[in-house]
């Protein structure tokens, strides 16, 4: 499996059957690293073996990367046949990207995508791999946390309370309805994409996505846990259980 553009990684994995290469321009140090194999590398020149992988991850990737076609292609050409590739990128037309480049100073988005059908005829025009289906991803507003931010964070993160977590949670909350009621999409972020033999079990979008972590939850999984909880008439919470944090259900 190839982690691409990973920095210290952008997932983790325990499965001691799965080889993990993380690839990014630098390698971080060692305390920083999840488990893998780490290559520091351009992704427009893979020094990898064609047809080697079995699977292909691109998390948030494609949006910075300077020689986007030659990146793509060299997904394509590094995957064995019947390999799988998943894609996630921001939709740079939502207020959650909006956001996040005018916070960052354009946070090293190059590539803006505005529509999921602009990805899906770059992808399989320049790896040959099938489109098997696209998933709507939420935000949470985790990169203005300021229990994710290292000292004083930017000045304009005092428009979002100095990136308070419950007041991220109530104004993510209320972009939700906003959306729901009206059908705008305030509240999303982008599309995940799946490419190849990956077949999603569930494109449904998951709203509820932590203010800190970033992690996404469909409602019945939060259910099914029995972490909901009802206060204030009719609002309803949650601990994420990935990292704790308290969010409102959406």
């Amino acid at each position: 499996m190839l982690d691409l553009a990973a920095r210290t990684g952008s997932f983790a994995c325990d499965r001691e059957d799965i080889c993990i290469v993380r690839l990014d321009l630098e390698v971080p140090e060692p305390r920083l690293r999840r488990r893998g194999f780490y290559v520091g590398a351009d992704a427009a020149h893979i020094p990898l073996a064609s047809h080697s992988f079995d699977l292909v991850i691109s998390n948030h990737s494609l949006e910075h990367f300077t020689e986007l076609e030659p990146a793509v292609r060299e997904v394509g050409r590094i995957l064995k046949p019947g390999g799988a590739l998943y894609v996630a990128v921001p939709d740079a037309g939502t207020v959650t990207d909006w956001i996040y480049r005018w916070i960052a100073k354009g946070g090293g988005h190059v590539n803006p995508f505005r529509s999921p059908e602009e990805v899906v005829a770059l992808i399989e025009r320049l790896t040959g791999l099938e489109h098997r289906g696209t998933k709507v991803l939420y935000s949470g507003l985790s990169f203005l946390n300021a229990h994710n931010v290292k000292g004083w964070g930017p000045k304009k993160s005092l428009l979002f309370a100095g990136g308070n977590e419950i007041f991220l949670a109530v104004f993510m909350w209320t972009l939700r309805r906003i959306d729901r009621s009206f059908g705008t999409r305030l509240s999303q972020y982008g599309w995940a994409f799946y490419f190849g033999s990956a077949e999603p079990e569930n494109l449904e979008a998951w709203s509820n996505v932590c203010v800190r972590c970033g992690s996404g939850h469909s409602e019945d999984y939060l259910r099914h846990l029995g972490i909901v909880r009802r206060k204030f008439g009719f609002f309803e919470s949650y601990r994420c259980p990935n990292c704790g944090a308290w969010n409102l259900l959406a």
